[in-house]
């Protein structure tokens, strides 16, 4: 793309006469093939949640979170129900489709409808939901609703510096890595570095098309294993 100039011989970026506000994400289900994402509702997921999280045997699951593992039901459906109140993190219980049970949550957040910028954040998988055809199909639903239903600009994906698995993870769903943010925040009596990856909606196509792709049935063998990684549906076919 060639640069573009104004009257004053300085570098500015491209136009976008067409671009208007857009809306701030529904409150309703997401249906996906393993999965639906429910409005997080406190009578309805947060026995499922509690004994879905029960199921880790330690909390290293926790320890990049705001917020600890809760120590019982009580505690479990009081921070459900605080955070169903929110709208911005607007969070998400994921469903099993096979046993109806809520196995994690996720949370669209920093919505941006001005800027079509959107991020995804506060995930929280259970033993049952991680390394599953469920857990890619989560975050693809979210993607997906903020692309190719509300028309965002930006997908963004942050988390601490230090945490290996969140920078892996996103990673491999398609997202770039922009860098680190120094000094970003203070959480737990420490400091976080922040490191921040997007998806852009020029991305987008080609990243539906390997999500879709990878979450075909036929790419699971008759234990549920991939037979295709998710990085190589985004390689370019073969003529």
């Amino acid at each position: 793309m060639s640069a573009r100039h104004n009257e004053y011989g300085q570098s500015i970026g491209p136009l976008v006469p067409e671009w208007t506000p857009r809306s701030q994400p529904p409150r309703r289900p997401i249906v996906g093939r393993y999965c639906v994402l429910e409005p997080l509702d406190a009578a309805r997921h947060a026995d499922d949640l509690h004994a879905a999280y029960a199921l880790a045997p330690d909390d290293r699951d926790w320890t990049y979170l705001f917020f600890e593992r809760p120590a019982d039901v009580a505690s479990t459906r009081a921070y459900i129900e605080r955070a169903a109140q929110s709208a911005d993190p607007m969070h998400f219980a994921v469903i099993d489709l096979q046993t109806g049970r809520a196995v994690g949550t996720l949370a669209l957040m920093r919505i941006d409808p001005a800027h079509g910028t959107i991020e995804v954040g506060v995930v929280v998988f259970s033993p049952l939901l991680k390394q599953t055809p469920m857990s890619t199909e989560a975050q693809y639903l979210l993607m997906k609703l903020a692309f190719d239903e509300l028309g965002y600009r930006r997908y963004e994906w942050k988390c601490d510096s230090c945490n290996e698995p969140s920078k892996r993870a996103a990673l491999r769903l398609g997202l770039q890595f922009e860098g680190i943010f120094r000094q970003a925040i203070v959480y737990k009596g420490r400091s976080r570095d922040t490191a921040w990856f997007s998806i852009v909606d020029s991305e987008w196509p080609v990243l539906r098309t390997a999500f879709e792709r990878w979450l075909a049935p036929e790419n699971f063998d008759a234990q549920g294993r991939q037979r295709m990684a998710l990085d190589r549906f985004r390689l370019p076919r073969s003529s």
